[in-house]
């Protein structure tokens, strides 16, 4: 019983680390064509979201029946939950970077504001924070899950100014409504990628240390503790 169960978990992991493998995939391609502005990069990002999707429901699938089979506890159970919960957040992360592209592909008329916002410097830290998100949980390595914590309040604090910058140059210049109402789409977007790279980090640490950190910082902010 328990070699098939490690069969069945280790055949679970490796088709969460080819979805991943994916994703990035994606998420690199529609980080490059805003950082260029080359659409030709768009092009096959849609059609990994279906290929993704496939595999979301293969890892699904995989779970239920681990869970019905073999009743994993402790450690175990935990991988069974983080890897479900891990692979949500994939697959949101694949449909991201699809939408990425379909915004990069309306904004390419307007470059010299993309390079003016700190769009780009956005988008290439939350990309980063997707990889070593990634990186974190096939390593299992709860410091670099840490790391990206962290780094989710630098994404944090762009969004703001890249959405004061935008909201300044519409109001000064009518012609540019367009192309910014499109790029404050694209940043709400970029935020989002990086929230769900979070996530994967949190899923990590809870599957490694058995520790909850969700909203942790909320909670010990609002309580008035020290972080």
């Amino acid at each position: 019983m328990q070699e098939n169960f490690v069969k069945e978990t280790e055949s679970l992991k490796e088709n969460l680390i080819k979805m991943a493998s994916l994703v990035d995939q994606q998420v690199e391609q529609a980080t490059l064509a805003l950082e260029t502005g080359n659409i030709e990069l768009c092009k096959g990002i849609k059609a990994k979201d279906k290929e993704i999707d496939a595999y979301d429901n293969l890892i699904n699938t995989q779970c239920e029946n681990i869970l019905a089979l073999f009743q994993p506890v402790a450690i175990d159970l935990r991988f069974i939950i983080s890897t479900l919960l891990i692979n949500n957040q994939l697959e949101r992360c694949g449909d991201i970077a699809v939408n990425i592209a379909q915004r990069v592909k309306k904004t390419k008329d307007f470059r010299e504001l993309i390079i003016e916002s700190r769009i780009i410097e956005m988008g290439k830290q939350a990309r980063l924070m997707v990889q070593d998100a990634i990186d974190s949980f096939i390593n299992g390595n709860t410091e670099k899950a840490h790391a990206v914590l962290e780094a989710d309040e630098v994404v944090d604090t762009l969004n703001k100014e890249v959405f004061d910058f935008l909201v300044e140059k519409m109001q000064a210049d009518s012609r540019l409504i367009e192309g910014g109402s499109h790029l404050i789409v694209l940043t709400k977007h970029i935020e989002r990628l990086a929230d769900h790279s979070t996530n994967i980090a949190e899923n990590l640490v809870f599957y490694v240390d058995a520790e909850f950190i969700s909203h942790k910082k909320k909670i010990l902010t609002v309580s008035g503790a020290n972080i």
